[in-house]
């Protein structure tokens, strides 16, 4: 295996022109380079959302574009978006600081990445419309590789640690009348797993669960009797 770091933006093209197998971009850049890769794995950071934004009373809905000038570092996915929509405007390619475009007099609209929106107030802009994309990384391979390579090994690699990120596993010890109640609580992904202690008046239980709504699941089980209750994080899994 061999690893090459590239800007974000080039990473697309040099794996839909088959020089690299896979790699790791944005789905904004990916879908923005038009290249011939596709996405196979998304991987769970670097979220953004893709929006149009403009000064109140130039545009407040997706058909009030039409005939503006439109700032943004994606010309690519906004000429198709624009396109898909049947929206004839003028689409200014900018490479940095998009939301400045309407203040310097170079566009009416700007579509750029939005998080908080903060950068947008402080130029007079606001959103309007649906967001053109939702992005986060994504792992991209060529149209034409096989999964059955070391593509769909990494993949599979992948995505046993992106699933883990959402799990954990509950161990906990349960009075044996409650077992079936505190299974109820930790149904586990196909079944919690008990098992017989010393005592037989105790039940040690193991399932895997969300993530979220743990402390949750912990307080129902403390006041149904359960003690030790651990939560472990999980590294890694195969479902």
């Amino acid at each position: 295996v061999e690893l090459f770091y590239l800007r974000p933006r080039d990473i697309a093209v040099y794996v839909g022109s088959g020089t690299v197998d896979c790699g790791i971009t944005g789905r904004d850049l990916l879908l923005d380079s038009g290249s011939a890769a596709v996405e196979v794995l998304a991987l769970g950071f670097g979220a953004s959302t893709f929006r149009y934004a403009a000064r109140p009373g130039t545009a407040s809905a997706l058909a009030d574009i039409g005939g503006h000038r439109v700032a943004t570092s994606y010309q690519g996915l906004v000429e198709k978006h624009l396109a898909d929509h049947g929206i004839q405007a003028e689409v200014v390619r900018l490479d940095g600081a998009v939301e400045t475009a309407i203040t310097l007099g170079v566009a009416d609209v700007i579509a750029d990445v939005v998080e908080t929106g903060a950068t947008l107030r402080s130029q007079g802009l606001a959103v309007f419309g649906e967001p053109i994309l939702t992005s986060e990384a994504v792992l991209i391979r060529r149209a034409e590789v096989s999964e059955d390579d070391g593509v769909g090994v990494l993949r599979r690699r992948l995505l046993g640690v992106v699933t883990a990120r959402d799990y954990v596993l509950l161990d906990y010890d349960c009075p044996a009348e409650h077992v079936e109640a505190a299974c109820q609580i930790t149904p586990g992904r196909a079944a919690a797993t008990p098992w017989v202690t010393p005592d037989p008046a105790w039940v040690a239980v193991r399932a895997m669960g969300p993530r979220k709504g743990t402390n949750q699941v912990m307080a129902e089980l403390y006041d149904l009797g359960a003690r030790g209750i651990l939560v472990t994080h999980i590294a890694a899994c195969r479902l």
